[in-house]
C-alpha cells in the first residue's frame, strides 16, 4: 500500500510539471498568416467577350463564359460515356497517382510520428537480470568477494517542455508538409485527367487525318496515271510525272507518319490507364465522339488563388518555411527536459516488488545555449528560405493567371479560326461542285476535278485540326481552372483545424 502511494505521488507531481509547462508554452516566431489575394477582376488586359465566334452548329456552335463553379466531375461535359469511363478507369488505375498517394500516406504518417514523440510524455518500462561479484574492501570490509544476482523492473516517465513552441513550430511544418503532398496529388489527378481526354482527342484528330490524307493519296495515285497516260500521248511532260510522283510519295510519308502517331497515343493511353502498351483493351475514338460543351465556366481570380492545386501546394511550402523558421528561433531559447524513474530492485525474482525494494528518481534539466554562433546563422538561413516560399508563392500565382490568359485568348482566337476554317471548308465544296459540273458538260477535264477533290481533302485535314484544337482547348480551360474542389480542408493532419 506504501509502495502504491509513492508512485502515485510522484506521478502526480510529475503530470503537474509537465501540465504547468504545457500551459505556460508560448511559440516564439510569427504565425502563420495567408497570403492576400491579388486585388484583380480580370485576367486579360481587353476584356474577353461573353462568347467566342459563331461558327457552325455541326462543329459544336458557339460556347458562352459563364461566372461558374467547376463541376468536379467536368470531363463529362464532353458527352461521351466511353471517354467517362476511361477517365474513371485510369483514375483507380494510374501508377502516378498510387505513387502520389503513397507520398501523402508517407507525409502522413510522418506528421503523426513527430506529434507521438514531442506532444506527449514519452514513458517506458525496462526490466532485466544481471549476475555481479564485488570486493567487499570497496564497502570499507575486510578484503574478500560477494558474488549475487540483482534483478530490476521499472518505469522511466520523460517530457521536453515546449516553453517556446520549438516542437509545436516543428509539428506545423510536418503538417504542412502533408498538406503540400495532398495537393500534390490534387495536381497528379488533375493532369491524369487532362492528359487522357486530350490523347483521346488527338487519337481521334489522327484518325480523321490518316482517312483524308488517304483520300488525298488515292487521288494523287489516280492523277499521277493519267498523266503517265497522257505522256504517252504526248500531252504532258516527264517533269510532270516527276513531280506529281514526289507529290504522292510524300503523301505516302505523311501517312506513315500519322500512323506513328496514332499508335504512340495508343501506347501513351495505356500507361495512363495503368496496363502495358500490348494490351489491346483500349477504346479507339472518333471526332463525333465528343461533344463541345456549350458553355465554359470561368471563376474570379481570388477564387482561383484558393481552389487551383498547385496554388495550394505553393502556399503549403510556405507555411511549412514559415514554421521552420519559428523551430530555428525557438533553439535559441531555454529548453527543460524532465523525467522520472520508478522501479524495483530485488536479489530474487520473488522478493521484486516487496517491501523495501522500490527505487525512484527525479530529475529536471535546463540547458540555455550562451554562445552558439551558429544558431543565428541557422535562423537566417530559415528566414532566408521562408523568402524563397514566398517568391515561389506569388510566381505560381503569376504562372497560374497567364495560364488562365492564354487558355482564354486560345479559346476567343482558335474559335475565329474554326469558323474561318470552315467557310475555306465551304468554298473547297463549292468549287469541286462547279469543277463536276463543268465535267458533266466538257467544260472541264479529269485532272481539274482531281485536283478540285484534292483541296476539298486538304480544307477537311484543316477543318480537323482546327475542330480538334478547339477541344483541345476546353480542356485547357478546366485544366487552368482547377478541375473543381475536391480537397474542401486542409485535412485532419492540419494544425488549424485541431
Amino acid at each position: 500500500m506504501k509502495v502504491s502511494k509513492s508512485i502515485s505521488r510522484i506521478f502526480f507531481y510529475t503530470l503537474v510539471v509537465l501540465c504547468a509547462g504545457i500551459i505556460s508554452g508560448c511559440a516564439v516566431g510569427t504565425d502563420y498568416k495567408r497570403p492576400e489575394i491579388p486585388d484583380i477582376n480580370t485576367y486579360t488586359v481587353n476584356p474577353v467577350p461573353s462568347r467566342t465566334e459563331a461558327y457552325p452548329v455541326t462543329l459544336g456552335g458557339s460556347q458562352h463564359f459563364v461566372r461558374s463553379k467547376v463541376d468536379p466531375s467536368w470531363w463529362k461535359v464532353f458527352g461521351s460515356s466511353r471517354l467517362d469511363s476511361l477517365v474513371e478507369r485510369a483514375l483507380l488505375s494510374s501508377l502516378t497517382l498510387e505513387a502520389a498517394r503513397a507520398k501523402l500516406e508517407q507525409a502522413e504518417q510522418t506528421y503523426q510520428a513527430q506529434g507521438g514523440a514531442t506532444q506527449y510524455p514519452q514513458v517506458t518500462a525496462d526490466a532485466g537480470g544481471s549476475r555481479q561479484r564485488v570486493n567487499t574492501a570497496a564497502f570499507g570490509q575486510s578484503a574478500g568477494s560477494k558474488t549475487f544476482g540483482l534483478i530490476n523492473a521499472g518505469v522511466n516517465v520523460s517530457y521536453s517542455l515546449d516553453l517556446f513552441g520549438g516542437n509545436r513550430r516543428m509539428l506545423e511544418s510536418f503538417a504542412a508538409e502533408a498538406d503540400y503532398q495532398r495537393y500534390q496529388l490534387e495536381t497528379a489527378r488533375l493532369l491524369l485527367i487532362a492528359n487522357v481526354i486530350t490523347t483521346a482527342i488527338t487519337q481521334a484528330q489522327l484518325a480523321a487525318q490518316i482517312q483524308a490524307s488517304e483520300q488525298i493519296l488515292s487521288a494523287q495515285e489516280e492523277q499521277l496515271n493519267i498523266t503517265k497516260k497522257r505522256l504517252s500521248l504526248g500531252a504532258s511532260s516527264q517533269n510532270e510525272v516527276f513531280s506529281l510522283q514526289a507529290t504522292v510519295e510524300q503523301s505516302r510519308v505523311n501517312i506513315s507518319q500519322l500512323r506513328n502517331s496514332f499508335e504512340q497515343s495508343h501506347h501513351l493511353m495505356a500507361v495512363f490507364v495503368g496496363i502495358t502498351p500490348g494490351d489491346s483493351d483500349i477504346p479507339s475514338f472518333v471526332l463525333d465522339d465528343f461533344t463541345l460543351p456549350a458553355q465554359l465556366p470561368v471563376v474570379i481570380p481570388s477564387e482561383l488563388v484558393r481552389q487551383r492545386p498547385d496554388i495550394q501546394a505553393s502556399e503549403a511550402l510556405l507555411q511549412a518555411a514559415n514554421a521552420r523558421y519559428g523551430t530555428a528561433i525557438a533553439k535559441r531559447y531555454p529548453q527543460i527536459n524532465l523525467s522520472a524513474d520508478i522501479g524495483s530492485q530485488a536479489l530474487t525474482a520473488s522478493t521484486l516488488f516487496g517491501a523495501g525494494t522500490m527505487v525512484w528518481g527525479v530529475a529536471g534539466q535546463l540547458v540555455q545555449p550562451l554562445f552558439h554562433k551558429g544558431l543565428v546563422a541557422e535562423s537566417r538561413a530559415a528566414r532566408a528560405g521562408f523568402d524563397e516560399a514566398e517568391a515561389n508563392y506569388r510566381q505560381t500565382v503569376f504562372h497560374a493567371l497567364q495560364n488562365v490568359a492564354d487558355v482564354l485568348r486560345a479559346l476567343e482566337y482558335d474559335a475565329s479560326a474554326l469558323a474561318a476554317q470552315a467557310s475555306a471548308n465551304n468554298a473547297a465544296q463549292g468549287i469541286l461542285q462547279l469543277v463536276r459540273q463543268e465535267y458533266n458538260i466538257g467544260a472541264a477535264n479529269h485532272l481539274e476535278v482531281l485536283a478540285a477533290e484534292q483541296q476539298v481533302q486538304l480544307n477537311a485535314l484543316n477543318l480537323v485540326t482546327t475542330q480538334s484544337r478547339r477541344l483541345i482547348d476546353t480542356v485547357a480551360l478546366y485544366q487552368a481552372m482547377g478541375g473543381g474542389v475536391l480537397i474542401t480542408s486542409k485535412g485532419s493532419v492540419h494544425l488549424k483545424d485541431q
